[in-house]
């Protein structure tokens, strides 16, 4: 019998060893080779703090400096809301916010310039310092930006001169808005203490351009280009063959720019160019930032390359380039967490697509992402006129993006995962710019539509480092991908992810697992947890999420002293000691005198760190100064804080208890919010139009979103007449934010406007359910819901 089961047990190790798919990737490469003093970049303030740009990343102090920008237009925003929004872009882990300044809304006519409102660009910068965040500041003069002529305003097209040139006409009139601009940040610059670190010059010179206005419905598109770039010049990002017989001219035109800028004093650290598609750049005087759409409108739906990791470095997205790749480090400027529809084209971007492209990137080398957008905005109108790209097809009004923030700022899923992924790269970003990215033999091998093969990717230096993978691809149906097990091999050693048998990777999911990190007083060997952040005190605290589908372990050594568990085991594996949890909650432990936090990613994904303490809550908490702010779409909610010691909060509005703890170290505590329900009638007029009324005051509340359900091919929304916001059917509610119009409702209705999807529609691919047409069209309303959003400021006494 004792046979018989011996017998039966050999079976099944034989075939879990069979099952097992073993990846081996070895790190022992040469270290990176970094150049140092060859770029005309960089420059220091006041206060003595310097920042330079060597060839592989930024640095800040003679450290290295990853820089995570986020666009967002303050033109398309309203002022007055503009400090809230900055201070959720920092909650989300912006350390830089990038902004356009469109050329034809500050000059819409010639000679005369408009900076107020919602055109105020000194406020905007002036928020940016007041909180503690970088600036780049966009220059154009061409922007795009899907705004009308690309940012250049109307009354320069019939003009003798061609735009975009080396013209003296063009170049005075750039003198002119860059003097402008000047005027505008002036004082405001990092030489003088202010937050304004770059400025880019142009926007995808010779490579991109916007259409003009002027065309017709039916006529081929005339380009945003002077006629010599015309055969150079693409609507949207593209692949080129990388042959450009202007590239002289060109560079001498970026050069040209250049120092109009500088002869208005605009001298700062980083001047950046857009680099991707072989469009030029100010040679050893510029950074080259690059580009990914997973789900551009401009090209079929069709699987990218962009979930597949790279030597981004030397082999760009969207290669050929136009520079020595070897001379400037990977920085992206637009990678897409979302994307505009139009009117011909409506991708859909998956939320839980964002973090495993940005995982990819960072792994394949990055050493700083920028997102476009990372805030959606609204299109401004003026004298009647709306300065969307309409002719394109773009919503005359809503610039929602399908971003992290929304129009209106709503906080959505990809904010949070991707929050995470900051705050890893505010800790450890210094430790990660100058690795090394080492890719497996097999990587060349997969192709998009492999969804078999485990995407991984190491970044090291020496014998410590990270372990990247994904499991993700778009435009492809993944699975989970199943016992797997990844050794990287060291000088000295060989690494096992996990420590012993195998692991499996959900669909969707993205990781980056530390090996041979110093911890301070100790060596984490490896882990398949992702490092979070730390908490500074007394005692540092490490604290890092788990991967949700994957069990959490933290190996050490064997000689390593691990005591004070809680909610945690500790057993030997592959000659290590290895903790893991004996439940779903956070589980902690001290090894050699280090403080370790686990979260599960239920928690992680809601956590922020601010000051030296941990706050988790599904609602968005905000750090204002010595307050904190606190915003929810429910009445009643949750918050934890780490560590556990005596708080004594108040509210501005509503109440705060402190409740039993959930999680053993932990304070936890119950926030609730008076009910408030916003009255709001809405009226059928017809089939297709509905209006809205407001009969209730609406200020004791941060905001309030009509959600309109439907299933169409476009929405409007109108006041008195006028367009308020739109909307492109793209199979998710339509949120109009209240707030800002409210007062135009006191004695006047919203008309809503729905129309009709057509069975002969372009954009039909895009969809993921299409309806069953009836007589060739479909259009069906299937209600409206009001959703209170409340805020409280939460104030420590």
């Amino acid at each position: 019998m004792r046979k018989q089961i011996g017998l039966i047990l050999g079976i099944f190790a034989a075939f879990a060893v069979q099952a097992q798919t073993t990846y081996k990737i070895n790190i022992n490469k040469p270290e990176n080779e970094i150049l140092r003093g060859h770029l005309d970049l960089g420059g220091s303030n006041p206060a003595g703090e310097e920042i330079s740009v060597n060839s592989y990343f930024i640095e800040k102090d003679s450290k290295p400096f990853f820089p995570v920008v986020g666009e967002f237009h303050y033109a398309r925003f309203p002022e007055e809301y503009w400090e809230e929004e900055i201070l959720k872009m920092k909650a989300g882990g912006i350390n830089v916010i990038a902004t356009y300044v469109f050329w034809n809304l500050h000059e819409r006519q010639e000679g005369s310039f408009d900076w107020t409102g919602d055109l105020n660009l000194r406020k905007f910068v002036e928020l940016t310092q007041k909180h503690k965040m970088y600036a780049i500041v966009r220059m154009g003069p061409f922007c795009h930006g899907e705004m009308r002529n690309g940012g250049i305003p109307d009354w320069l097209y019939g003009r003798a001169f061609e735009i975009r040139s080396n013209d003296p006409e063009y170049l005075a009139y750039v003198d002119i808005l860059y003097g402008q601009i000047a005027n505008q940040i002036e004082g405001l610059l990092f030489k003088d203490g202010g937050p304004v670190i770059g400025i880019q010059l142009e926007n995808e010179y010779q490579h991109s351009a916007a259409p003009w206005e002027f065309d017709y419905p039916g006529s081929k598109d005339e380009l945003t280009v002077a006629d010599r770039d015309a055969a150079l010049a693409h609507e949207q990002i593209a692949v080129t063959d990388g042959n450009n017989p202007w590239s002289e001219y060109g560079k001498e035109h970026m050069a040209n720019l250049k120092a109009i800028v500088k002869k208005h004093g605009i001298d700062v650290p980083l001047y950046t160019a857009t680099g991707w598609g072989n469009a030029t750049i100010v040679e050893k005087g510029s950074i080259p930032v690059t580009a990914g759409y997973a789900y551009p409108f401009w090209a079929d739906p069709s699987p990218s390359g962009f979930y597949l990791f790279k030597d981004i470095k030397h082999n760009p997205d969207y290669s050929p380039v136009s520079y020595d790749t070897e001379l400037y480090p990977s920085i992206s400027a637009e990678i897409g967490p979302g994307i505009q529809p139009k009117f011909s084209r409506r991708p859909i971007v998956p939320f839980e697509s964002v973090n495993p492209l940005m995982v990819r990137i960072i792994g394949s080398g990055s050493n700083g992402i920028g997102y476009y957008m990372y805030h959606g905005g609204s299109t401004p109108a003026f004298d009647g006129k709306f300065y969307n790209e309409e002719v394109n097809g773009i919503p005359r009004v809503n610039y929602d993006f399908q971003a992290p923030i929304g129009q209106y700022g709503q906080v959505r899923y990809h904010f949070k995962h991707l929050r995470m992924l900051h705050q890893f790269l505010e800790v450890y970003g210094a430790k990660l710019a100058p690795m090394k990215t080492v890719l497996p033999e097999t990587n060349a091998a997969i192709s998009p539509n492999d969804s078999e093969t485990l995407r991984y990717a190491v970044r090291s230096y020496g014998d410590s480092g990270f372990l990247f993978l994904i499991n993700f691809q778009d435009h492809v149906d993944v699975k989970d991908i199943e016992e797997v097990n990844v050794e990287v091999v060291t000088n000295n050693e060989t690494i096992s992810f996990p420590a012993n048998g195998s692991f499996n990777v959900p669909k969707a999911a993205s990781a980056i697992l530390p090996f041979n990190l110093d911890l301070g007083n100790t060596t984490l060997k490896s882990a398949t947890v992702q490092p979070l952040t730390v908490l500074h005190g007394n005692n540092d605290y490490f604290l890092f999420s788990a991967i949700k589908g994957i069990e959490a372990e933290l190996n050490f050594a064997p000689e390593a002293r691990i005591s004070k568990l809680q909610n945690a085991q500790v057993s030997k594996v592959g000659g290590m000691k290895s903790v893991t949890s004996k439940s779903d909650a956070p589980f902690s432990f001290t090894v050699n005198d280090v403080k370790i936090l686990v979260l599960p990613h239920e928690l992680a994904i809601n956590a922020v760190k601010i000051g030296e303490e941990l706050y988790v809550s599904e609602a968005l908490i905000l750090e204002d100064n010595n307050n904190l702010g606190f915003i929810s779409r429910k009445e009643n909610n949750r918050m934890h804080v780490f560590p556990e010691r005596k708080r004594d909060f108040t509210l501005s509005n509503g109440n705060i208890k402190e409740e039993k703890t959930v999680f053993a170290g932990f304070n936890s505590y119950s926030i609730t919010f008076k009910r408030i329900e916003p009255e709001i009638s809405f009226e059928k007029v017809s089939p297709r139009k509905y209006t809205m009324q407001l009969n209730s005051d609406i200020s004791l509340l941060n905001d309030v979103f009509v959600e309109a359900d439907y299933v169409g091919d476009r929405a409007l929304a109108f006041i008195d007449g006028k367009l308020i916001t739109d909307h492109l059917y793209q199979e998710r509610k339509w949120e109009i934010g209240l707030k800002n119009i409210a007062t135009q409702l006191q004695d006047k209705k919203m008309v809503l406007i729905f129309h009709p999807m057509y069975s002969d529609y372009e954009y039909l691919k895009d969809l993921k359910n299409i309806p069953e047409f009836e007589d060739g069209k479909y259009l069906k309303i299937k209600g409206f819901k009001v959703v209170p959003e409340y805020k409280t400021t939460i104030t420590y006494l």
